[in-house]
């Protein structure tokens, strides 16, 4: 809390709570502003009161946002002791540059407290307190190479042939082509994945350098409305901003004369992109050279929005057929981890972490377990990449990928095993099918059986393990034993149950209840004996006879009361859906 003067504070305003929350939306509404999201929000009151606000602004990471005084306090100082306070909360947060999206008539209180404006379109401005642009730009200029320079500012959401092709027409056009990374985070990919796509995609063009992103490509994550009259003007507003920010800073640190696009017949917003950027960059001597978007040999656009929604319906081959060779085993580790996340998000669940409860666990819950199943993400694209990229079988790297894989995940979940199983289960598989994907162009089921026998084998049981006592006091064949055997109930029974019911209702549930009734699940095995497993299998087996909702919801009870957790029909439920969505 900082007090001014005897008769004002500032302080933090908890938007978690609902009337907070309404009062803050209300004052600024009041001041023909919208609340956008904020990590901190901050008010001015009268000291000692709570009732009345008469000022607020907020942060979201560095960016300082929705800023409003009232008009009796506009000639006091206020406006710039809040954003002085703001500015200090962030700093203290960590960060060493600010920027502010704002109104243009607001440029003068904020210049006059050491931000600096970058760039500007009718609507909106955008300043910095800080070198952030600065440091960018140098390190942009560290890639610059002599000649005819051109630039691409590609999302690659996933590397598509479509992305390749446009980069090698660019690429034959200049002497050096410029690829800048879009960094947002709210793409299918990941900033990094989508980045090394590119980098693995264009290796061979010698002329092609790739950059990193930054938040100077203004994005739908900078970018706020809440100080626009109308949500429409927020397109424009933006894409204004980002080009005038290319054109004033990025393109002279790479000495950039020309910016090529793809056509775009379908998406609307990129089709005004282009249609601005075609405006806009040629009044600043940039070149913009639009080429039309690849077809296949049916004249249809290839396009990242058609592979995404191939991976949304698990359709590999579909995709595949999209995407530039080097994109494939990211394609599929994606698919590994939305696999896993099929398993989780299927509800309800006898003792299983679901949507609807935590099952017969008191350690987990479904955002835990859904940060953990993230947290595996990068480790499976590298098992997925050394597949791909490596003629022979490396065992010690993949024993190394598994093991800091376990690692992210137990320090993501605070030292809870959430998917110690699945993370070796499908490491394994994910690693053969991309594997053979290098070798044969496609993964066929015995194939795959033949490589997961070969890559098990080479994996001994580790020692004091819950696994290793069970499987020692009971007989049976365990996680490891399993795949050395290729997974046979997973190829003989469960995918072909699964293929002959997926298009029923709720066929994930009835799949699950399928591999409970034949599976020596070692969960069980080990926190309830050999007569409770035998229990589950029967149980397992009357529902899918005569299924009902809600009875798998009875039967949930009964575990969560009885604690029983069938944690490897979980696995074996989420490596079924996988195979199902790579093999011929």
């Amino acid at each position: 809390m900082d007090t001014f003067g005897q008769n004002f504070e500032i302080r933090s305003i908890p938007l978690s709570i609902k009337s907070y929350k309404n009062k803050v939306e209300k004052f600024l509404n009041d001041n023909d502003l919208r609340l956008d999201g904020v990590d901190y929000y901050a008010g001015v009151f009268l000291v000692g009161e709570d009732d009345v606000l008469l000022g607020g602004g907020g942060l979201q990471g560095n960016v300082i946002k929705c800023i409003a005084i009232t008009d009796d306090l506009r000639e006091t100082g206020m406006g710039t002791k809040l954003i002085s306070h703001l500015y200090l909360q962030a700093i203290n947060n960590g960060e060493d540059t600010v920027r502010v999206f704002t109104k243009p008539k607001n440029k003068e209180i904020f210049t006059s407290l050491g931000f600096k404006l970058l760039a500007t379109s009718d609507k909106a401005i955008l300043l910095e307190n800080g070198n952030g642009l600065k440091h960018y730009c140098d390190y942009l200029a560290s890639l610059r190479r002599e000649g005819e320079n051109g630039a691409i500012v590609m999302n690659a959401n996933p590397f598509t042939l479509g992305h390749r092709y446009l980069i090698e027409t660019a690429a034959k056009e200049v002497n050096n082509l410029y690829i800048i990374v879009v960094k947002e985070n709210r793409s299918l990919f990941s900033y990094d994945d989508r980045k090394q796509m590119i980098t693995k995609g264009t290796e061979d063009l010698k002329n092609v350098i790739i950059c990193e992103g930054s938040d100077y490509q203004i994005s739908n994550t900078t970018f706020p409305t809440y100080f626009l009259k109308e949500i429409t003007d927020a397109t424009d507003t933006q894409i204004s901003l980002d080009l005038d920010l290319f054109s004033k800073h990025i393109a002279p640190a790479l000495n950039i004369k020309k910016r090529f696009i793809g056509t775009e017949p379908k998406d609307i917003l990129t089709n005004r992109y282009n249609y601005l950027i075609k405006s806009i960059l040629p009044e600043k001597c940039i070149k913009v050279v639009e080429v039309d978007r690849l077809q296949n040999e049916s004249n249809v656009i290839i396009s990242a929005t058609t592979v995404r929604e191939c991976l949304s319906s698990f359709d590999f081959y579909d995709a595949k057929q999209l995407v530039y060779p080097t994109t494939i085993p990211f394609l599929l580790s994606y698919l590994a981890v939305q696999s896993i996340k099929a398993e989780l998000d299927t509800t309800p669940k006898p003792g299983l972490v679901d949507k609807a409860d935590n099952g017969a666990h008191s350690d987990m819950d479904y955002n835990l377990m859904l940060k953990s199943i993230y947290s595996l993400h990068p480790h499976f694209t590298k098992l997925s990449c050394l597949a791909y990229n490596e003629d022979v079988i490396n065992i010690d790297k993949i024993k190394t990928i598994g093991i800091e894989a376990e690692k992210q995940m137990l320090f993501t979940t605070n030292g809870v095993n959430t998917y110690k199983g699945a993370l070796f289960s499908m490491g394994l598989v994910l690693y053969a099918a991309s594997y053979l994907c290098q070798q044969r162009d496609k993964v066929q089921e015995q194939q795959l059986q033949k490589t997961i026998k070969l890559l098990s084998s080479k994996f001994s049981q580790p020692n004091d393990t819950h696994g290793k006592k069970v499987i020692e006091k009971h007989n049976i064949k365990g996680a490891l034993n399993s795949a050395i055997d290729g997974y046979p109930l997973l190829f003989d029974e469960w995918l072909p149950f699964y293929r002959k019911h997926r298009n029923e209702e709720h066929s994930l549930i009835k799949l699950l209840l399928f591999i409970m009734t034949n599976l020596d699940d070692t969960n069980i095995y080990y926190r309830k004996g050999e007569e409770v497993v035998a229990h589950v299998k029967q149980q397992a087996q009357e529902i899918l006879d005569d299924f009902s909702i809600d009875r798998v919801e009875k039967l949930n009870k009964e575990f969560v009361k009885e604690n029983i957790s069938p944690g490897g029909a979980a696995d074996m439920l989420s490596l079924t859906l996988f195979i199902d969505s790579i093999i011929l």
